[in-house]
């Protein structure tokens, strides 16, 4: 039997299905019924059978709770780590830390206990280092603590410390560092947000530079790895690299809606999180924008997916392709 955790995320949801579509038996953590409400819906975009999220066995648990993960790993011989917390908000670096160290311990831990064959983690690019001199990045970049790291980026690359400890314990492993996944589900989170605010005509665009993946490219390689002989080897899932001013015009040429026509420059977005700061210590609420988010809006960074290729001559979607289905799904 096969374990996923972040069942009722991007990821695992879509990965439920293809594990399900290739006949496999699955137990999936989650904390909340509401959530598997959002995986039904996944699941509605590839079928209309919906008897089919009843094929898996559902297991109430907490990732960061021992004893309600305990029961979960017996019967299991692979693993997907799929659960994570991210966010660019300061005040939520406690959480993400038991979230995504804490909380990948105690898999790994499990992991190794109950003797697995094999561990799939998912991943970031954000775990990855900088480019070297313009160059792109591939997995050999090694990720340097003493730079101004965002919170999600330290707990991604310590959960990665966590994932490869297991393999020195007789445990097989592959990770996955997926750039941005742009897949249908999730229009208030992540990048769906991203699909409804241009589909409600967004203004704004900037002209920094990141690596996008379809999230069915995201499971298809996860899936292939994990089937495979490859073992404790990590892999950075990226389509293309791609501007967010031209993301953003593909998102609206697809929807019909008018592009996004002012340019955000980086001083204009280092103001608005400075002010955006002082409001939030003011009132509480929710920051508008984050020092993180504002940095990664306007940062060069072009990633490498040749490993990938070259390893299971994997095949990427084309990002145009991509948004093209998840603009349908937005307004199924």
């Amino acid at each position: 039997m096969i374990l996923v955790t972040g069942g009722t995320g991007l990821v695992g949801a879509h990965l439920l299905y293809h594990l399900l579509k290739n006949d496999e038996k699955i137990r999936a953590i989650y904390r909340s019924e509401e959530t598997i409400e959002v995986v039904k819906k996944v699941f509605s975009y590839y079928t209309g059978d919906t008897s089919l999220i009843n094929k898996i066995a559902w297991f109430k648990a907490d990732i960061t709770d021992v004893p309600s993960m305990i029961p979960a790993f017996v019967g299991i011989e692979k693993v997907y780590h799929c659960a994570a917390f991210i966010s660019f908000n300061p005040k939520d670096y406690v959480v993400m830390r038991k979230v995504n160290i804490h909380g990948t311990a105690i898999i790994v831990n499990l992991s190794i206990d109950a003797k697995i064959k094999k561990l799939c983690f998912v991943g970031s690019i954000a775990a990855i280092g900088d480019s070297r001199n313009g160059e792109l990045i591939t997995e050999e970049n090694e990720w340097n603590k003493d730079l101004d790291n965002s919170g999600y980026s330290i707990t991604k690359f310590g959960a990665e410390m966590e994932v490869w400890r297991a393999s020195q314990e007789d445990v097989e492993v592959v990770i996955v560092n997926p750039g941005v996944i742009l897949g249908a589900g999730f229009w208030t989170t992540g990048s769906g947000k991203l699909f409804q605010q241009v589909y409600n005509r967004f203004k704004y665009y900037t002209e920094g530079i990141t690596g996008f993946v379809g999230v069915k490219d995201v499971v298809t390689a996860m899936i292939l790895l994990m089937n495979s002989n490859i073992k404790n080897e990590r892999f950075i899932l990226v389509s293309e690299n791609k501007t967010y001013k031209e993301l953003f015009f593909l998102i609206a040429d697809t929807f019909g809606k008018k592009r996004p026509g002012i340019k955000i420059k980086p001083w204009q977005t280092t103001f608005f999180w400075r002010f955006s700061s002082i409001i939030t210590r003011c009132t509480g609420q929710e920051p508008l924008l984050s020092k993180y988010a504002a940095k990664s809006a306007h940062e060069v960074s072009e990633y490498s997916s040749q490993k990938i290729r070259e390893t299971i001559n994997f095949k990427f979607e084309k990002i145009a392709d991509v948004v093209k289905e998840v603009c349908h799904l937005y307004t199924k």
